[in-house]
């Protein structure tokens, strides 16, 4: 029977195959765009611009008005025929009509109802919406794909219009541009040889457009010179030339031309001429002169009514209370450094007030005074919007005398709420374990009538995790355990809109929008194989340098962590990764106190939807228990039987980290971005540590010992994805299970083989990472990418653990790696991510360590990373 089958069977599934394979074929090659032409029409197959030597083909690509179909990451006009083949815009119209006729009957029958009518309106304009959109851009997979493009040749003569003018924008003034439009004679099309047809046609309804660009030589600045008619401006503006843009021997551009128009009156604007406009300034180019040079002579005309004038403020009046009213009353005015500050009742102080203002009577107009000064009142979140009005002083209220227009200034500041509060209610999905959590915050503005504001945050969720020591339950020995954590935890923050020290501080500082924060917060984390706490305070100095650029300096850093209980298993799995591998799972669940002082430099150019071209660095640098020496005598006791009375230990160490991105915008919505990440930490000194054992035997060792806490890690959702958070490396070490009837030994399957361990921690001393990631469209809210991760963590100092070592010979080998495709769901006010990632590259794996060979979706080879705004 069996060689019968093989005999009859196989040959008919070959048959079904190939007939399959036909009518694939057959399918594809009639779902060919050109059937979607009218009588005369022509799809548009291809474009491409040549000639181009010194110009950027990028802009140049950006200014053809016509591009074919995208065929990345699908084809999308493929995706718009295939909808289409069920689209019926006659049934949606008579949908829409009969609609529009049933909710007109409704709408009657509710008569004076008003609260009925208005839901009754509001749910068909919902529907006349739908349905005006599917007959607008047809169905749902219709609008993920591209209907084909129709060439037109008027927009071809208009994209050749714009690449001249672009290209004598640029210097080319001799440059010419020509377009050829020309139908393929022959096209290679494979997927007719499925529908048993000739692989070559002949097809005249597709066109390929070449735009031909001869660029000439471009033209450079011989000469630049200025001609100013007020002699007091002309001075200003030849002081400020080491800051012009335009220099000699420079190519010319229109585009730089028009940034040192804006300079300019930003320059003057700064100095006091309150009404000077960029329309004073114009440019004239004389090419005449030498071949391919042009002598640019910058103008910088008088108004009609004489010469420019310069401003200086009169009044200063700052309203702290606008949008108020209260009938009968008038503001209260309190004077504090010439400036009026009114309101029916001073709620903030006008001290407080008067740090973040720049703007003083007597003082010349400046329009970046003026910007500073909105910036920094933004930044005391005490409003909910503010502005700054300047009123020209004329008439009879200008003194006779003065040679100088005046200015009185009002600034009006509209209060927010006082008490703001804040609920997040969601769940995770961890270890097959759905976890629900809520986070509740309030903030207090304005608490002690200085601007001040007090958070108070309150969090709980329970949370799955894989057990921390990657025991087995002990039904299988395939199906690792998992529970549901119980996770607690409360925050209190309170910022100065000063810095608080003991000396007085000048009044510049207030350019650099200078904090003070105060934090406290704890932490309770209940597990079936311990209870930890940790406590922890700081306080800090924050200050802006730009927009761009914060400083926080920490002085003080206090954190006290205590483990109130631990299971025996537990205890015995930690002591066996110390004894057996050095690692320092063992000491996180000691009681510590960590004294430190740290400071962070992060530059940001970017947004909050990374929508800019951009980068990002944020450099940090700790240093903690150098005070140990003083009130800490070694050897350090800790007694496993009782960890609640244990001592708390003060480890010393120092750590360094940076994290470098680059965001390249390569179109209005895509972008290729990468990260380099590296840290490493090291303790400053040995520690000897006396350790009482359950049975009450002691031992004492020294070594270099570093806060748990404060080890670097590798792996998760922001970091090498294909790995579960933390549980990458160490170097090509590989991790296996203990086993969990007899945790002195290691876990073998029924092959006799070890038992690899995905779940256990895995602490470095150094830290090395790499991503990079391409961000494209997908569908309306709906983004893509593909990305590719490396990094590793390593151990500095000598490890028992094979492989764990940092060596210069051996680390570029240790690198893993992982791939992957997300997806983001862009809703403006929150991006959720959905990132799926395998491993190609595993440095730990026994053997062949290319992982992909092996690729599955099991949780040991791909992993589903769900999360919060982008990973970097």
């Amino acid at each position: 029977m069996g060689r019968d089958f093989k005999q009859v069977e196989l040959p008919r599934l070959r048959q079904l195959a190939l007939a399959g394979l036909l009518l694939a074929g057959g399918g594809l090659v009639g779902c060919s765009p050109l059937r979607l032409l009218k009588p005369g029409q022509r799809l548009l197959s291809d474009v491409s611009i040549k000639g181009t030597e010194k110009a950027d083909p990028e802009r140049l690509a950006a200014l053809v008005q016509q591009q074919p179909n995208s065929t990345f990451p699908l084809p999308k006009v493929t995706i718009y025929q295939f909808g289409r083949s069920f689209y019926n815009p006659e049934r949606i119209a008579r949908k829409l009509a009969d609609t529009q006729a049933s909710y007109a009957r409704q709408i009657k029958e509710a008569g004076t109802d008003s609260a009925r009518v208005g839901k009754l309106l509001r749910r068909r304009e919902q529907k006349e919406r739908r349905y005006q959109l599917a007959l607008d851009k047809g169905n749902a997979i219709m609008r993920l794909g591209e209907p084909p493009v129709v060439y037109d040749s008027s927009l071809t003569a208009n994209s050749v219009q714009q690449l001249s003018i672009y290209l004598k924008s640029k210097g080319f003034f001799r440059s010419s541009v020509t377009v050829t439009d020309t139908v393929p004679t022959r096209r290679f099309t494979p997927l007719r040889l499925l529908a048993l047809q000739a692989p070559y046609t002949t097809d005249s309804q597709r066109v390929t457009v070449t735009y031909h660009i001869h660029e000439g030589p471009a033209f450079h600045y011989s000469q630049l010179d200025d001609e100013v008619a007020d002699s007091i401006v002309a001075r200003r503006v030849r002081a400020a030339r080491p800051q012009r843009l335009l220099q000699v021997g420079g190519q010319y551009d229109e585009e730089v031309i028009g940034a040192e128009r804006a300079r300019l009156e930003v320059l003057l604007k700064n100095q006091g001429y309150y009404d000077f406009r960029q329309q004073y300034i114009t440019f004239e180019a004389d090419t005449s002169f030498r071949p391919a040079t042009v002598r640019l002579r910058t103008l910088v005309a008088n108004p009609a009514r004489g010469e420019h004038q310069r401003y200086t403020l009169r009044h200063v009046d700052f309203i702290s209370d606008a949008g108020i009213v209260r009938f009968g009353r008038t503001r209260d005015t309190l004077v504090r450094d010439s400036v009026n500050y009114l309101a029916y009742r001073h709620r903030i102080s006008p001290r407080a007030l008067d740090r973040k203002l720049a703007l003083r009577p007597n003082e010349p107009y400046s329009l970046i005074t003026t910007q500073r000064t909105q910036r920094q009142l933004g930044s005391l979140d005490m409003f909910r919007f503010t502005t700054i009005n300047y009123r020209r002083v004329r008439g009879p209220e200008a003194p006779a005398d003065s040679t100088q227009g005046l200015l009185d200034v009002t600034i009006n500041a509209a209060p927010a709420k006082k008490f703001q509060e804040t609920t997040e209610f969601g769940g995770t999905y961890v270890a097959q374990q759905v976890g629900p959590f809520g986070n509740v915050r309030l903030k207090i503005r304005n608490v002690f009538g200085g601007a001040e504001i007090l958070e108070f945050g309150v969090r709980a969720g329970f949370e799955g995790q894989y057990d921390i020591t990657g025991t087995q339950s002990s039904d299988t020995q395939k199906k690792l355990r998992s529970e549901l954590t119980t996770q607690l935890g409360a925050n209190v923050n309170l910022v100065l809109p000063r810095f608080l020290v003991p000396w007085r501080v000048g009044p510049r500082l207030g350019e650099y929008n200078p904090r003070t924060r105060f934090n406290a917060s704890y932490t309770y984390v209940d597990r079936p194989d311990y209870t930890r706490t940790n406590v922890e305070g700081t306080f800090d100095y924050i200050w802006q340098r730009s927009a761009f650029h914060q400083y926080v300096l920490t002085p003080i850093d206090l954190s006290i962590i205590r483990t109130a209980s631990i299971s025996d298993t537990f205890q015995t799995t930690l002591q066996n990764l110390l004894i057996r591998q050095g690692s320092p799972l063992f000491r996180s669940f000691d009681n510590l106190l960590i004294p430190s002082f740290n400071a962070t430099s992060l530059y940001n150019s970017n947004d909050f939807n990374e929508t800019r071209d951009a980068r990002y660095l944020r450099l940090f640098a700790e240093v903690g228990g150098l005070s140990r020496g003083l009130f800490q005598k070694q050897p350090l006791l800790t007694d496993t039987r009782n960890l609640r009375q244990s001592d708390l230990k003060i480890y010393d160490f120092t750590k360094f980290t940076a994290d470098y991105r680059r965001y390249y915008k390569l179109t209005s919505d895509s972008y290729l971005v990468y990260r380099l990440a590296g840290g490493a930490v090291a303790a400053l000194s040995p520690t000897r540590l006396t350790t009482i054992a359950r049975d009450g035997s002691q031992s004492t060792a020294s070594s270099y010992l570093v806060p748990y806490d404060k080890y670097l890690f590798s792996g998760g959702s922001s970091s090498v994805r294909a790995w579960k958070p933390r549980r990458l490396g160490t170097g090509s070490f590989t991790q296996y299970r203990f086993d969990p009837e007899n945790p002195a030994q290691l876990l073998r399957d029924e092959q006799d083989k070890l038992v690899r361990d995905y779940n256990l921690e895995q602490p470095g001393e150094l830290l090395l990472e790499g991503n990079i990631e391409y961000r494209f469209p997908l569908y309306n809210f709906i983004k893509g990418a593909v990305f590719t991760d490396v990094g590793n963590v390593w151990s500095i100092r000598p490890d028992p653990r094979p492989g764990a070592q940092f060596q210069f010979n051996q680390f570029y080998r240790q690198f893993a790696v992982g791939s992957g495709f997300g997806f983001r769901f862009d809703l403006s006010f929150l991006i959720m991510r959905l990132d799926i990632a395998t491993k190609v590259y595993d440095p730990t794996a026994p053997g062949n360590k290319w992982a992909i060979r092996n690729f599955s979706f099991r949780e040991d080879q791909t992993a589903f990373n769900l999360g919060i705004g982008y990973p970097f």
